[in-house]
């Protein structure tokens, strides 16, 4: 089959290409048999019938005595009948029913008189609390049709029906084999230039959720013949290969012409992003076809592509036909742009801020795994379309539960870690709690609140002519009220430098001649320092980096510390984390401003708690530059 080298499919098109090549080259399932007991979510090959009637005699449903129930006909409140010893059966729950008997009368129901008769005050009718032969299946009945999902209950059923062993889909092999010189096992101090091998460990959690075994190979150079050599043992022994990374067309990916050389490429290349130099094809040997793909190395390419094009492939071979997630509409915090060129994914915070579902996009890089970690959905931009302005309505596909999206609490402003801190604390009270934040800056927070996209943010904004902090800016954007700003620490900001200050550093006017890194605009921190700068005397223009952003304390820091940048400002906290210098400059008020609608919201009042709690003091004190500041206290 020909195909084009990095192409642009669209991903239906590829989709369909790859599932049509497979079918047609005889992907075939294989089947196992296993025991009943041990069949929990495996899926049936076949249709199972009951080789038993369940109950496979008739059944007393009820403790009491067993009688026929002519004997107790005419029996009233006002005139019981009496039967005597011989005239009934003492029966309980689950024993067979007396040859002679047609009914049971439950032992509440029977009273007791002299020599072991016994007297009834309502007559019986026939098969009354009687389990009959077949009640729940019938011997022949099919319990359950090709291809089922067996759920517990299904377990139970068959065990009834006396089905001690089945026929089911037996679970792919999957070979995930990591690729690239740069890559180095899972460890705590890696060398510069190494980089963690985590990808195998994302997709053999995926292949395994989705009923697959899988077997993550030794790390492999970028060789051609080692890779060759690989992908061929790997077809040899497995179901399915996954080739991690070289799908691109760089001087050092070689999965198409590795997959081409074993097999048969079907495609290189769809457009979508991330995602887009995947390598779909497939090899075949003695009637047996295996899957050859090439995934992207970066982890957010690799997961796109495992769940649009991989998971379906694998369900071919499972027979499992998967639900569509969840499509719900929701609006958009900023505006979103896109190529025309490509299908695009981006993950999303999604809450629901007093009946408006808000969806805010979270950083899109396709190395951000952490952007998969905290995503409660993903936009889809389709091809040919330029994106989304912020406020416009947006098709969100949900990865989280929907009744948890509806009781979260939406943060979005200002960064600091005590935000964290806070959510970790009410987690470990409330295992329900449910809280997202997003950074997004002190400006940014306000008019997400104006806009109705968030329930609270923090804020730390200065008035560069009164010198107090929030205030203003709340009047200014809040005129007619509908908000509170409410006291949470003071906090120390500061330049970070590296340890011990080689360049010493010990003021603004010192940034003029070393290499900054600044915080983005609309934050609180980027306000101080312009502050501070024209305090200064000094124009922006004179700090080297100075449009080099970061959008968090931690970010910053990091910065810093890996020596890209000599200097940055941020909270001592932040400088704590990666053992770097700090230089005070100013002890600032850090407040929540919340939607007064908010104050009501159960989540909201969790974090007031845990916010005036001993926990989260002992917590501020050991991040180091903190002071409470009447926490909880409406101060405007």
């Amino acid at each position: 089959m020909a195909f084009k080298y990095l192409s642009n499919i669209p991903l239906a098109d590829a989709r369909s290409l790859f599932l049509e090549a497979l079918i047609s080259a005889g992907l075939r399932s294989e089947t196992e048999n296993i025991k009943t007991v041990d069949a929990n979510h495996r899926i049936a090959a076949k249709a199972v019938y009951a080789q038993l009637s369940a109950p496979h005699y008739n059944s007393c449903a009820m403790d009491g005595i067993a009688l026929n129930a002519s004997l107790s006909y005419g029996a009233t409140d006002t005139r019981p009948i009496t039967l005597q010893e011989g005239q009934f059966r003492w029966v309980n729950t689950g024993d067979p029913l007396p040859a002679e008997c047609d009914a049971v009368v439950m032992v509440e129901d029977v009273i007791e008189v002299d020599n072991g008769a016994i007297q009834l005050f309502a007559a019986a009718v026939p098969w009354q609390h009687i389990r009959q032969i077949g009640e729940d299946i019938a011997q022949g009945d099919m319990i359950i049709p090709s291809y089922t999902e067996i759920t517990p209950a299904i377990q139970g059923a068959m065990l009834a029906a006396g089905v001690l062993d089945i026929e089911v889909i037996k679970k792919p092999v999957v070979a995930v084999i990591p690729t690239g010189n740069e890559l180095v096992s899972p460890q705590a101090d890696p060398q510069e230039g190494n980089i963690i091998e985590f990808n195998s460990t994302i997709i053999k959690g995926m292949l395994q959720d989705w009923g697959c075994e899988a077997v993550v190979y030794p790390i492999v150079r970028d060789e051609p013949d080692l890779i060759t050599e690989a992908v061929r043992n790997a077809s040899e022994n497995c179901d399915f290969v996954l080739l991690n990374a070289g799908s691109s067309a760089g001087k050092k990916d070689y999965s198409v012409d590795a997959i081409g050389e074993i097999g048969e490429v079907v495609l290189h290349g769809v457009a979508i992003r991330p995602g887009k130099p995947v390598v779909l094809g497939f090899a075949s040997k003695d009637r047996k076809v295996v899957p050859l793909v090439g995934l992207p190395g970066y982890p957010v390419s690799a997961i796109l592509v495992m769940e649009e094009l991989i998971r379906p492939a694998m369900n071919l071979l499972i027979k499992r036909d998967d639900q569509a997630k969840p499509l719900v509409e929701a609006t958009v915090s900023r505006r979103l742009t896109s190529s025309l060129k490509y299908l695009e994914f981006i993950r999303a915070r999604v809450g629901n801020v007093n009946g408006k579902l808000v969806a805010v996009p979270l950083n899109r890089g396709a190395g951000v795994v952490s952007s998969f970690v905290k995503a409660d959905g993903i936009i889809e931009v389709p091809q040919n379309t330029e994106g989304y302005e912020a406020g416009e309505k947006v098709p969100v596909s949900l990865v989280r539960k929907m009744k948890d999206i509806d009781k979260t609490l939406v943060i979005t402003g200002s960064h600091d870690p005590l935000i964290d801190e806070l959510i970790d604390l009410m987690k470990m009270k409330w295992l329900d709690s449910q809280v997202v934040s997003s950074h997004v800056g002190s400006l940014g927070g306000l008019m997400a609140l104006k806009r109705g996209e968030s329930h609270l943010g923090g804020t730390h904004l200065l008035d560069e002519e009164t010198g107090e902090y929030n205030k203003s800016y709340v009047r200014r954007y809040f005129p007619e009220g509908g908000v509170k700003l409410i006291n949470c620490v003071y906090r120390s900001q500061g330049l970070m430098v590296a340890n011990g200050n080689p360049l010493n550093i010990a003021s603004i006017s010192d940034l003029e001649r070393v290499n900054y890194v600044n915080r983005q605009k609309g934050s609180g921190t980027r306000i101080l320092l312009d502050y501070l700068l024209k305090q200064n005397n000094l124009e922006s223009a004179q700090i080297k980096g100075y449009e080099r952003e970061e959008i968090t304390h931690t970010a910053v820091a990091a910065a810093v510390a890996s020596g890209t940048a000599d200097a940055g400002m941020g909270i001592l906290a932040a400088a704590k984390i990666y053992d770097l210098g700090f230089i005070p400059l100013v002890h600032e008020q850090y407040d929540l401003l919340v939607a007064e609608k908010t104050l009501a919201h159960p989540e909201f009042k969790r974090l007031l708690a845990v916010m005036q709690s001993d926990e989260f003091s002992q917590r501020l004190e050991k991040l180091g530059g903190y002071q409470l500041n009447n926490p909880g206290e409406v101060n405007l």
